[in-house]
């Protein structure tokens, strides 16, 4: 491997290690809920809290990320993020009631909510245009990877019921992401544009782009957008993010999170064991399946990103709005059947989760994060984005916290139902109002979506 691109795999590794913290934290929860009845009672609506007192603390997170990676940096928030993952994460281990639990897991959540705000952008930032989808959805994959590991530890610790190990292990990547992005560059773009230092920008764009003639082109690009955008300083305040030029870009960035949500996806990564057991399993068979969803989750990324810049971003998620629509519609089918548990049951259930997974995963997992960021010009993006996660995890908290009574109250067949109906309207969502950014410069996509 050349000097160049080893430089550029620390970036692309390090920058989205965030991702495998991210996803072990959402996925560890699943198998833990399990075992943490045996030593902190838990009743459906705690359930929920604990669940979603990670939820609550990456709105809080990726509140706080927007206005303090302009200000204080990509990298440096990063870096961040994974000093509030240690803590929470070792704090959430030792908890001895619920409300301990759940207080550490909002602070588990702050590190989670400023990483899904700022590592998309900072890797978004970095990549070239022509791979920028792939770059960025790396993120997405070891989220998928972080899951897995999740639900492999649940599953190696299941005979011991051991919960607090599972979470605490957590602590692994933390420091993994803690020690690596300190050795990484900040992003150019946030160094020419917000501290106006072009001389290092200039550096890190040779050192990733490999000549200084692409570095200066690039760097002339960002430097014509940035007199872009001071030239019309009044519109890209935050405040007329739901007016004006940005109305539009932010309605699909609002839609496009709220779809993401809500299409069901949350139900599975932190209740499958739950709705498992509900249909026969034991829980350790419970969390042996969970692995292979963890797995078929994780499997399904790679495709998505050798997809994302050939095929695009609105094919994927047409094709997988339908894949999604077409498991929930199996799932709904077979649990208001009035089919008894037994083989049959247990196979469809499993398939039907299994479907739902891939198609997510091939297509609005990873979009999301790849399509945000392209849809906001430089100097608001950070705060744009920022707005956008901030619901993103307030409709992923919603669902979480909702998800374990409606459950107990209706069954599971009515609150599948409701899912294939969202991912109905998910289709035509994109069908009509998200746009295609393969393949253009950050640049180049703010002239097409908010005007020269």
């Amino acid at each position: 491997m050349s000097g160049r691109r080893a430089a550029n795999f620390g970036i692309w590794f390090f920058g989205a290690l965030g991702g495998i913290l991210w996803g072990y934290d959402t996925g560890v929860i699943s198998g833990a809920l399990l075992y943490i009845g045996r030593d902190i009672p838990l009743s459906p609506i705690v359930q929920g809290m604990v669940v979603s007192g990670l939820l609550a603390g990456s709105m809080a997170g990726a509140g706080l990320a927007g206005r303090l990676a302009d200000s204080l940096g990509r990298r440096r928030m990063i870096l961040g993020s994974g000093v509030v993952f240690i803590v929470g994460t070792v704090g959430a281990a030792l908890s001895g009631a619920a409300p301990m639990l759940v207080a550490f897991r909002f602070v588990m959540g702050i590190g989670v909510g400023i990483a899904s705000v700022v590592v998309p952008m900072y890797l978004s930032e970095l990549a070239p245009k022509e791979v920028r989808g792939k770059l960025t959805s790396l993120m997405q994959l070891l989220v998928t990877v972080g899951i897995l590991v999740a639900y492999i530890a649940d599953y190696a610790l299941s005979g011991w019921g051991a919960w607090r190990w599972m979470i605490g292990l957590g602590v692994v990547p933390a420091v993994l992401l803690v020690a690596g992005i300190y050795t990484q560059p900040e992003s150019p773009r946030w160094l020419a544009v917000n501290k106006h230092d072009e001389r290092t920008a200039r550096t890190v764009l040779t050192r990733l782009r490999g000549s200084e003639d692409a570095a200066d082109a690039e760097l002339a690009d960002i430097r014509a957008g940035a007199r872009d955008e001071a030239e019309r300083a009044e519109p890209l305040r935050l405040r007329m993010l739901a007016g004006g030029r940005l109305r539009k870009v932010f309605t699909v960035g609002m839609l496009l999170v709220f779809f993401q949500n809500f299409v069901g996806i949350n139900t599975i990564i932190y209740y499958a064991p739950t709705l498992l057991t509900n249909v026969g399993f034991g829980s350790s068979g419970a969390i042996l399946a969970n692995v292979g969803i963890g797995a078929v989750n994780m499997l399904m990324t790679l495709p998505a990103m050798r997809l994302i810049d050939r095929a695009g971003r609105r094919p994927l998620l047409l094709v997988g709005a339908l894949g999604m629509c077409a498991a929930m519609v199996l799932l709904a089918v077979v649990n208001l059947g009035g089919m008894t548990k037994g083989p049959l049951l247990l196979g469809l259930t499993l398939a039907g989760i299994a479907v739902y997974v891939a198609s997510f995963s091939v297509s609005w997992g990873p979009v999301q994060w790849v399509a945000l960021p392209e849809l906001f010009p430089l100097r608001i993006r950070a705060a744009a984005v920022s707005v956008c996660v901030v619901f993103n995890w307030l409709f992923n908290l919603a669902v979480a916290l909702v998800f374990p009574p409606l459950l107990d109250a209706f069954g599971a067949g009515l609150n599948f139902l409701f899912f294939a109906v969202m991912t109905a309207l998910a289709f035509l969502f994109v069908w009509r109002l998200m746009p295609e950014t393969k393949g253009r410069s950050l640049e180049d996509l703010e002239r097409q979506l908010v005007g020269a």
